[in-house]
């Protein structure tokens, strides 16, 4: 209640419920980026003898798994 009306940063509930809706969906879009960014780092810390060419079948049935 402290937030919404004359001495809050929203007008109505719905506001402050479709911000904060908005702010979560963001911490979740932010926390996936961190991990995909993680992985990445290993993957491109990792040696270059680690890696193996794969064919698109290869892929395509490692996917699958």
């Amino acid at each position: 209640a402290a937030n919404v009306g004359e001495h809050g940063s929203y007008e109505n509930v719905s506001e402050y419920i479709r911000d904060l809706i908005r702010r979560d969906e963001e911490r979740l879009e932010q926390a996936a980026f961190e991990r995909l960014k993680a992985e990445l780092d290993r993957a491109f810390a990792a040696p270059d003898a680690s890696y193996r060419p794969l064919s698109t079948a290869e892929v395509i049935a490692r996917n699958r798994t």
